[in-house]
């Protein structure tokens, strides 16, 4: 069966003016996945990532020792779930319905923890939400557009083949959410745990798509024995 292997970003720029820039750890995760793939003798058929910075670079790191003709496509489907979006449109109503949340987002902006539990309560209120007039982009049009993306990649690549898909941590917990039939409540069981530069496997033909592996840092966990100091994040 051919493969599509969901690679999340490594570290971006958390707290800083800019966050859709990967940080220093973040390359060196990225280089580390390179390594990976040399060292395994994995070769990729073609490289997809989304449009954001933190994407691109991470895929552009992993890869360059793949094949320069390997195909690299850009596709914005690709891109992360609208954080700042939701939090904008969302955390109103959130407060007002539990007002404790406001003093997590006073720390939100320089505490990852914090910043985790908002996002895991804006997150359901989106996902919850039948209304598509928020002003935001609906779970249901972008839940949509990442299975049709999915889609739209097995069709054009064809059997037999071993694909690299640069992205990131909500568009992999909603693909693996619908490769295994789940509904949006459970994509956040998935969303949280993610870590950077982490790989997904997943198996498919014309007629399916299954899930081989999840979330896989071993190679990580690997190089943080080796060197004595974590190359795992999660932000």
């Amino acid at each position: 069966m051919a493969s599509i292997i969901l690679i999340r970003h490594g570290q971006a720029s958390f707290g800083a003016a800019n966050y859709d820039q990967l940080s220093g750890l973040g390359r060196r995760q990225a280089q580390l996945l390179n390594d990976y793939f040399s060292d395994c003798g994995i070769t990729l058929d073609a490289i997809y990532c989304g449009t954001l910075a933190r994407q691109r670079q991470t895929a552009e790191i992993a890869t360059k020792n793949q094949l320069a003709e390997t195909p690299f496509h850009i596709d914005p489907r690709f891109n992360e779930i609208r954080n700042d979006e939701q939090f904008e449109f969302l955390l109103p109503e959130l407060i007002q319905r539990n007002p404790a949340v406001a003093k997590l987002v006073g720390k939100a902006k320089s505490d990852s923890k914090s910043y985790q539990k908002v996002l895991e309560q804006v997150f359901q209120l989106w996902v919850s939400s039948e209304s598509d007039d928020s002003g935001i982009q609906s779970w249901r049009d972008y839940s949509d557009q990442v299975e049709d993306a999915i889609k739209d990649l097995i069709e054009r690549e064809g059997s037999g083949k071993n694909i690299g898909l640069f992205t990131s941590g909500g568009t992999i917990a909603t693909i693996v959410s619908q490769v295994l039939g789940l509904d949006g409540s459970f994509a956040y069981r998935f969303y949280e745990p993610v870590i950077n530069a982490s790989m997904t496997r997943l198996l498919y033909n014309q007629e399916k798509v299954s899930l081989s592996s999840f979330n896989d840092h071993s190679f990580l966990q690997w190089k943080s024995g080796k060197q004595g100091n974590s190359m795992i994040s999660y932000r």
